[in-house]
């Protein structure tokens, strides 16, 4: 079963910057991504990238609240 991407792209210039940060954090966290389809990885593994994704923008929008 096909499905379509209808996530919109609020700010589509950081998708390059989100790109960078998604294989810095699967670096990280040691799961090997490579350029393109990444299909192949399990969903653990994935997880742990997004999660710690997440992680990281929650902890960055947290110190810049309270440098203010």
């Amino acid at each position: 079963m096909a499905t379509s991407n209808n996530n919109k792209k609020v700010v589509p210039e950081a998708m390059d910057a989100l790109d960078k940060f998604k294989y810095e954090v699967a670096s990280e966290v040691g799961v090997n991504l490579k350029n393109g389809y990444n299909g192949d990885i399990s969903s653990r593994d994935a997880g742990k990238i997004g999660g710690n994704m997440v992680r990281k923008l929650i902890q960055k929008a947290e110190n810049q609240m309270i440098g203010k």
